[in-house]
């Protein structure tokens, strides 16, 4: 899988770490997008289903910090979706900073698969 290749080559993460990073990430970006959106992104990055189904399965501290940023409104629910991010990060065993070297190299594949306009829908959830 392209991105697959670009995550361990890029970052010298193993393949399930870059399978499941990859995974959180683009969960993140289906659970914050409507269906009519995700289905763009679905469209244009394939495997993104199995990437999904190989994250780390959320729960404990990062979920609970996640869902209360997440009910302080605004910016803070940005901070909910690292603090979740990083959970899933760390049950990889991967760490935390990792979250902010895989957004760059996945955004970057989604925009030469799908365009710009793909990206920013992507940007708006990730940054």
């Amino acid at each position: 899988m392209e991105l697959i290749d670009l995550l361990t080559k890029n970052l010298g993460v193993g393949e399930d770490q870059a399978k499941g990073g990859a995974g959180l990430l683009f969960n993140l970006v289906k659970e914050k997008l409507g269906d009519s959106e995700f289905s763009q992104v679905e469209e244009h990055v394939p495997g993104i289903n199995e990437l999904i189904d190989s994250a780390p399965k959320s729960g404990g501290i990062g979920t609970a910090l996640g869902g209360l940023a997440s009910g302080l409104g605004g910016g803070a629910s940005k901070l909910g979706n690292i603090a979740s991010l990083a959970n899933g990060f760390s049950k990889l065993g991967l760490d935390s900073s990792m979250v902010g070297k895989f957004v760059p190299i996945v955004l970057s594949f989604v925009q030469e698969k799908g365009g710009g306009g793909l990206r920013a829908l992507l940007g708006n959830v990730l940054k």
